[in-house]
Formats: structure tokens, C-alpha cells, sequence
């Protein structure tokens, strides 16, 4: 699945990998090594963050497509995100974890999908702009320690979208673009499920170790994440994945 490199290709790996997993087609064996990076499409160009281009104010029709394209990116990544997680530490959890993160894979692929499709009805495609590849960058930064790539990933990545998705829902409402203000919607509610995935294999990689899971948490981001964790946060939707405060409260630089 990471050597798809075509969208469509990938979305249908995916889903196609879940299915199998689902149906008991697939072992639970992961003598296969992960590629360093995942293949990647010709387009989006990849810049550093810093070069990204700035997207403005949101209201005219480039600056919508300009954000919808930067959420797609960040769906089309976690695919590989997922199923990199599956193939590279599957092997030291129980099956249910492969269950779960099967299903995050899946749930990635369907979100891709349904932002390349709404960039479609406005007149764009994926690839259309450039993209930053930050979110690799992470996984690169994690791929000796599961529990680092549970904190890093899941847990302070895609925590960070729990805090920032509503605000971005309301300003697609305002605007009038209900259809796209119903797939964030359907994105934010998922990645409840998926954050929660992250803290509660994180917990279980913790205390399989015998390590107390909050400061261990706060020493890994503070190891392995370039940035600072910071407000404002989401703090219910953190909660409702299990996420509670007195992980990330404490400043961890």
C-alpha cells in the first residue's frame, strides 16, 4: 500500500487492505520492511512549511480550494501514516491493535477521497498546489519507537485538528459551503476515534513497559516533535479520546 503512489491507486489499497484484514484474508505477520518514505504522486510539489505559500483570508473561491487542498494533503499522508504504524510495530501489540488502525487507514482513505472529490466540484485537483510534508517528517522522527509515534502522530497531530476543525467547520458555514462543512464534520467526529486509538495503545505500550503514560507522553513530544504544543485546545474532544489534561496542560518545552 505505501508503494502506491498514484491517489486513486492508494485510496483503493487501503480499502482493499481493511476489507482483507476484516475478513481474515490477511496474517497477522510483519516480516515485510517499511520503506523510509511512501510513494509519492509527481504533484502536489513538496515544500518546507516555512516556503508554503500563504492562503489569506477565506472567502473568495482560491482561498476555500487553498485550504480543502491543504486538508486533502493531510488525509492522503495519513494513509501512509496508518498503515506505516500497521507494518512497522504491528508485530509488538496485540491484534486488536492492527484492528484498529486498519480501520483508521480505511476511514483516511474515505476522507481523502471525499476532499479530492469536493476540489473536483470546485474546479481543482489534488496536486493543483503545493503541499508541505511535515506530517512524514514526524514518522521519519518516530521510526525506532512505537510509543513515540503514537505520542507524536496521533496524539499531538491529529489531537491538534480536534482543537482547530471546529473553527474551520464555522467559517466553510458562514461562507454558505455547507457540502464541504458536512465532510469536515464527518472528518472531526472520526478522528475522535482515531486519537483515541493512539492514547489508548500509547496507555497500553506504557504500562506494558511499566512507565507512568503522562510524563512519558510529555518526554517523548518533547524529544521527537519539532514545535511547541500549545492552546488553545479542544479540551472535550480531547477528553472524549482520552486525552485528559494532565497530559498536555504541563508545557512540554
Amino acid at each position: 500500500m505505501l508503494d502506491a503512489a498514484d491517489p486513486a491507486d492508494k485510496v483503493r489499497a487501503a480499502r482493499a487492505a481493511a476489507r482483507a484484514w476484516r475478513l481474515g484474508r490477511l496474517a497477522h505477520g510483519f516480516a515485510t520492511p517499511m520503506p523510509d518514505r511512501p510513494a509519492r504522486p509527481a504533484r502536489p510539489e513538496l515544500l518546507p512549511p516555512a516556503r508554503m505559500p500563504k492562503r489569506g483570508r477565506m472567502g473568495s473561491d482560491a482561498s476555500r480550494v487553498a485550504m480543502i487542498h491543504a486538508l486533502a494533503h493531510i488525509e492522503f499522508v495519513a494513509i501512509d501514516l496508518a498503515f506505516d504504524l500497521i507494518g512497522r510495530f504491528g508485530a509488538l501489540f496485540p491484534p486488536a491493535f492492527v484492528d484498529d488502525w486498519m480501520q483508521v487507514g480505511a476511514e483516511e482513505a474515505m476522507h481523502f477521497a471525499l476532499l479530492d472529490r469536493r476540489l473536483g466540484q470546485l474546479g481543482s485537483a489534488y496536486g493543483d498546489l503545493p503541499a508541505h510534508d511535515g506530517l512524514w517528517q514526524a514518522a521519519t522522527a518516530t521510526a525506532a519507537d512505537p510509543l513515540a509515534r503514537l505520542a507524536v502522530v496521533p496524539m499531538v497531530l491529529e489531537a491538534r485538528g480536534l482543537d482547530v476543525t471546529p473553527a474551520t467547520i464555522a467559517r466553510f458555514d458562514a461562507l454558505g459551503d455547507h457540502a464541504t462543512t458536512r465532510i469536515l464534520t464527518r472528518i472531526l467526529n472520526d478522528e475522535v476515534r482515531h486519537v483515541g486509538a493512539g492514547s489508548r495503545w500509547f496507555k497500553w505500550g506504557c504500562e506494558s513497559r511499566g512507565l507512568d503514560p503522562a510524563p512519558h507522553w510529555r518526554h517523548l513530544v518533547a524529544t521527537h516533535f519539532r514545535g511547541v504544543v500549545k492552546p488553545p485546545f479542544n479540551d472535550s474532544a480531547r477528553a472524549k479520546a482520552g486525552l485528559p489534561r494532565d497530559y498536555y496542560a504541563v508545557a512540554c518545552h
